[in-house]
């Protein structure tokens, strides 16, 4: 039987103004994070619908004028008044901070957060929003405008055989600076949210690419697992694990492969956790304690060695962990909800994954002793790397590697690490200009020879043998892997720097791929760019004056525009002289940076894999199914 959701259930603990006057407070930040975090919250509303048993399918739709439209076939926000506003029902959630249905769980049992709450914040924070409801036999409307204002109280519009809530917004332009979603985030967290309920459709139109797709998972976070992998090697078949306890239900599925990654996605009541906490915390004990138990008992793990460490047991392992936690128990960490400090959470995923992991292990010996080798292979590769890193220490005590440093990097003055950059240069002969053309105080120069090694293809005691990496690693201050610490990081941007060319974009793609397996959050931080050097320069023969292209379109226009032309391609960072690569690629004035950022973690982690990763027949059918060569003549 559903849960009743009335008028009286709409709960208020005051002013939208102070939303817009400190939106960080409420949505995180004013930047492409915090604009989609508008979509989130109306979003989770309707996933708190399918949560509570009474939705089945959501729509999200990205319009052509940058709004949003997210509509639900829930039970619809209840359209009576409220007796403590003295307005409606859906006029109060949208309009009065600290309103809605989920202070109690009279109306949920649980919920992604107080996602009342995030309604009238999406409302503050947009232009306008037009709000529809389906319920009772009626199809009822609210407009506002100007963060929140009402502009025509809820009213009944017609008549409806069905019912849910439609949200159509737009973002309001004062407050984030770039209007312009982007349909791969939204994109991931939809895939996301299918695999977490099972059967439910979410349906995600984009009407600037005219992009329509459906959602639909039939088997849950097992199916997201198999996604995240495809194109690895795997050891064994996907284990499902589900229960309840405390009042928590949990779930969680894995699977091991032979690669060298760890990937860990935890969410709580359908929101990502990026940051872990409390269920994720439990659920990596656990795994530790059941390998390290059945090595005991298999006599895999003789008695003078030590336990496994959970770096050892997590190589490889794809594990996708989710909690429904009800709502008087649910904590997160601020409203962006990063990290589950529910310490229930903690003593339900063991209490269900403990026995359950251990009982699979059991049955399932063939694959569990190859898991417990691939720990031990792992272990055995983290011993000879703490034995390499002893050793570049080592070498930095007696000054090889102060020396190779010294003798490649060209250091910034200034020590303000917030405003310094190190550009990591493709070759020595554009890495001497770069030097002439750089900002002496806070920009320093890393001059790269040839291509670094591919860390895919490679262990990480390899890494630390290799020269380039290593000077990386000790220029950038942070540490890599385990040891990565990024309050160290001696540069506010590292900013890789190659020729505009096919090799250039190889050595890019090559230190990415470092940068991603090892430094991840650096990237996740944002502190990762690429440098735009210009295609072009195109020069008006009659008016002597020159101007920088970078994209080909820009180009065929100018051409049409001046009869009398010249036109310079620059194939490589060396053809420009130092004052030209100022100018065009590293004066903070004129410049153009692209910064690397992870959109959809789930999708990189198929890329890296299979582009490159050793596969080579996988390579080869993406790109013979995603890349065109044929070449047209001009």
């Amino acid at each position: 039987m559903a849960i009743q959701y009335k008028d009286d259930d709409i709960k208020v603990l005051s002013g939208l103004e102070h939303v817009r006057k400190r939106p960080g407070m409420y949505i995180g930040s004013t930047d492409i994070n915090g604009l989609h975090h508008l979509i989130w919250e109306i979003f989770d509303n309707s996933v708190d619908e399918v949560l509570s048993g009474n939705a089945s399918t959501i729509t999200v739709t990205l319009k052509k004028d940058n709004s949003v439209i997210v509509s639900d076939d829930g039970r619809g926000i209840p359209i009576g008044m409220n007796k403590t506003t003295k307005l409606s029902s859906v006029d109060t959630v949208f309009t009065v901070l600290n309103a809605g249905g989920k202070f109690d769980d009279s109306a949920y049992k649980s919920s992604g957060g107080l996602h009342g709450v995030g309604a009238s914040v999406v409302n503050a924070l947009s232009s306008w929003m037009v709000v529809e409801v389906s319920r009772d036999g009626l199809l009822s409307q609210s407009k506002y405008e100007d963060g929140g204002k009402i502009v025509q109280p809820l009213q009944t519009i017609g008549k409806s055989f069905k019912t849910g809530t439609t949200v159509h917004f737009m973002p309001d332009t004062k407050i984030f600076k770039e209007l312009r979603f982007n349909p791969s985030i939204v994109e991931e967290r939809i895939r996301e949210s299918s695999y977490l309920y099972k059967n439910l459709k979410i349906v995600f139109n984009d009407e600037n690419t005219d992009t329509h797709k459906t959602f639909e998972s039939k088997t849950g976070i097992g199916e997201y697992v198999e996604f995240i992998n495809d194109g690895k090697s795997a050891i064994n078949n996907v284990a499902y694990f589900e229960g309840k306890s405390h009042q928590i239900e949990v779930e969680v599925a894995l699977q091991y492969t032979t690669s060298n990654s760890e990937i860990i996605i935890s969410f709580a009541n359908s929101v990502k956790t990026r940051e872990g906490g409390s269920h994720e915390t439990s659920f990596k004990t656990a795994l530790t304690e059941v390998i390290n138990y059945c090595a005991r008992k298999w006599e895999l793990l003789k008695e003078r060695d030590k336990n496994f460490e959970g770096d050892d047991v997590r190589e490889g392992l794809t594990a996708v962990i989710s909690v429904r936690v009800p709502e008087k128990l649910i904590q997160y960490e601020g409203q962006t909800k990063n990290k589950l400090f529910t310490p229930e959470a903690k003593t339900a995923v063991s209490d269900v994954f403990y026995d359950k992991f251990m009982y699979w292990m059991e049955q399932n010996k063939k694959f569990a002793e190859k898991i417990i080798q691939k720990a031990l292979t792992s272990r055995d590769a983290r011993i000879a790397a703490r034995k390499a890193r002893q050793d570049v220490k080592a070498l930095k005590n007696v000054n090889k590697l102060g020396s190779i440093k010294s003798s490649k990097l060209t250091p910034a003055q200034s020590k303000d690490y917030a405003n310094n950059e190190l550009f990591l240069v493709e070759g020595d002969s554009a890495g001497g200009t770069a030097k002439l053309a750089r900002d002496k105080v806070h920009q320093a120069i890393l001059p790269l020879r040839g291509k670094v090694i591919n860390v895919e293809k490679a262990k990480l005691k390899d890494l630390l043998t290799n020269e380039e990496i290593v000077t990386i690693i000790a220029c950038c201050g942070t540490g890599i892997s385990n040891d990565f610490n990024i309050a160290n990081i001696k540069y506010d941007k590292i900013i890789i720097m190659t020729d505009a060319d096919v090799d250039g974009s190889h050595i890019q793609v090559l230190l990415l791929t470092f940068f991603y397996r090892f430094m991840k959050p650096m990237i996740e931080s944002g502190h990762v760019y690429i440098a735009m050097p210009p295609l072009y320069k195109f020069t008006n023969n009659n008016s002597k004056k020159s101007v920088y292209i970078w994209d080909e379109e820009e180009l065929e226009e100018l051409k049409n525009k001046t009869a009398n032309h010249t036109i310079q391609r620059y194939k490589g960072l060396g053809e420009m002289n130092s004052e030209q690569l100022k100018e065009t690629t590293m004066d903070k004035a004129s410049r153009q940076l692209i910064r690397v950022s992870i959109e959809d973690a789930a999708l990189a982690e198929r890329r890296v894999t299979e582009l490159m990763g050793d596969n080579s027949a996988i390579r080869k059918t993406w790109i013979d199914n995603n890349i065109d060569f044929t070449l047209q003549s001009e």
